[in-house]
């Protein structure tokens, strides 16, 4: 049965930018309350700013933090304070994982490119892009905050199963994460919660942009999609709201693909 999301709140980590801000619009323009933490410079505080202000016209609760969200020291910080907001509307409905910060190097030197990812670089990307996912659930789950109808989500990509030069340390760390995901939602089945990844299709961010190899990947994507452009971030954010609309756990540990059949045509022989 669909039910309404008004009132109940979002934790979406990394809010501020790319797939985050649009589930972040998406869902407080459905009467969620919406919790984000970002980790940005003073360069982009007036767009925050913005973006908080866009989300309270809206009529809805709105705390972002600008922390950390891999720090151990941050959810020790925040999860009190999101018990404190949360706590008497139902704890945390729908917790968004979408952090994108992670070493674009080669696993190798290469021409043009003299260096190679240390073993930082490759910790910090799995621990920041997969493992925060399991901390924060953790201790969600502690506080009592996850509860029978919530929904999380993390937001992987076809990365784990397409090559690109520069992409080793965050494809590895999106596998991770859909690992990560399909034993959560194990573990969380008795609880009625579900966990899926997210996988969108190519989508115009920030973070994607940041790849070295980006504009030719764009291109082929575009080519390759059947509805003639890329995915939106908007897109994905119609697709957190319907899915979280209703208190079952049963559609869990899945990937769902979120990309317009992008991939399917990229396999077969679209166009």
């Amino acid at each position: 049965m669909l039910k309404s999301l008004e009132g109940s709140w979002c934790l979406v980590l990394g809010a501020s930018s790319g797939i985050g801000r649009a589930i972040a619009l998406g869902l407080a323009a459905e009467g969620v309350n919406i919790a984000g933490v970002h980790f940005d410079t003073a360069a982009r505080a007036e767009e925050v700013a913005e973006l908080t202000e866009r989300i309270g016209a809206l009529g809805v609760q709105t705390r972002f933090f600008n922390v950390n969200a891999a720090s151990k020291a941050t959810r020790a910080e925040l999860v009190p304070q999101l018990a404190e907001m949360t706590g008497a509307t139902g704890g945390i409905r729908i917790l968004v994982h979408s952090l994108a910060f992670g070493s674009l190097v080669p696993y190798l030197p290469r021409e043009g490119w003299d260096k190679r990812l240390t073993a930082r670089q490759l910790a910090m990307t799995l621990d920041v892009m997969a493992h925060s996912l399991v901390h924060w659930t953790q201790d969600l789950v502690d506080a009592g905050l996850l509860r029978a109808g919530s929904k999380v989500y993390a937001m992987t990509s076809a990365g784990t199963s397409q090559h690109l030069p520069s992409y080793g340390a965050v494809s590895a760390a999106k596998s991770a994460l859909e690992s990560h995901v399909r034993q959560l939602a194990c573990e969380l089945a008795t609880s009625g919660v579900a966990v899926n990844a997210l996988r969108a299709g190519t989508t115009v961010t920030p973070a994607l942009e940041r790849i070295p190899e980006h504009a030719g990947y764009i291109e082929r994507a575009a080519e390759n999609n059947p509805h003639g452009r890329l995915t939106r971030p908007d897109d994905v954010a119609e697709a957190v709201a319907l899915l979280s609309r209703t208190d079952s756990s049963w559609l869990t540990g899945n990937t769902i693909g979120v990309d317009g059949a992008e991939l399917h045509a990229a396999a077969g022989a679209w166009g």
